[in-house]
């Protein structure tokens, strides 16, 4: 089995789940006026979907260790400003973020783009005895490599979604 057949399946098996839970809260009871609909297997029926619900948890469980155990031991290289890096799955996953989590590469980004003048100017200033001075704008940091850095941070993750999805369909489980 594949990474990505892996990751289909928990979330196949993760809908299987919320059908289970939905007839389990519609037929976990009834009242003695109404006929149940499973007759009198109600319980037994109520019963095994429990019991399919703990299976399923079993094998989501499974694969999501499977998943992780294969993403901690495959290396990948993805090339980067010019270099290639390689990482494992998992590190490549910590750098790219989550659905609500950004990742290391959007921080590093963040913290690129706080470099700026401040809204500093260069100009003149006068002290307080009234002596002209020139004033220049020190910075302490390269422009041109603060650039560089922010283009790179903002495309790692497409280059990582890139290359894990390729990794993923290839890449066999492991399974033990």
């Amino acid at each position: 089995m594949k990474i990505i057949e892996a990751m289909k399946q928990v979330v196949d098996l993760n809908r299987k789940q919320a059908d289970l839970r939905e007839k389990i809260a519609l037929y976990c009871s009834h009242t003695t006026l109404d006929t149940p609909v499973y007759g009198d297997q109600t319980t037994e029926t109520v019963e095994g979907w429990l019991q399919s619900h703990e299976d399923i948890s079993q094998e989501i469980a499974r694969l999501k260790v499977c998943i992780q155990r294969t993403n901690l031991a495959t290396l990948v290289s993805i090339q980067l400003g010019g270099k290639v890096v390689k990482k494992s799955i998992s590190e490549w996953i910590v750098r790219r973020g989550g659905k609500n989590k950004n990742g290391l590469a959007s921080d590093d980004c963040k913290a690129w783009k706080c470099l700026s003048d401040r809204g500093l100017k260069d100009g003149h200033f006068r002290t307080s005895q009234d002596v002209p001075m020139e004033v220049k704008v020190v910075r302490n940091f390269d422009p041109r490599e603060r650039d560089a850095k922010i283009a790179l941070y903002q495309e790692e993750p497409m280059l990582i979604d890139a290359t894990l999805e390729v990794v993923n369909a290839t890449t066999d489980l492991i399974e033990t």
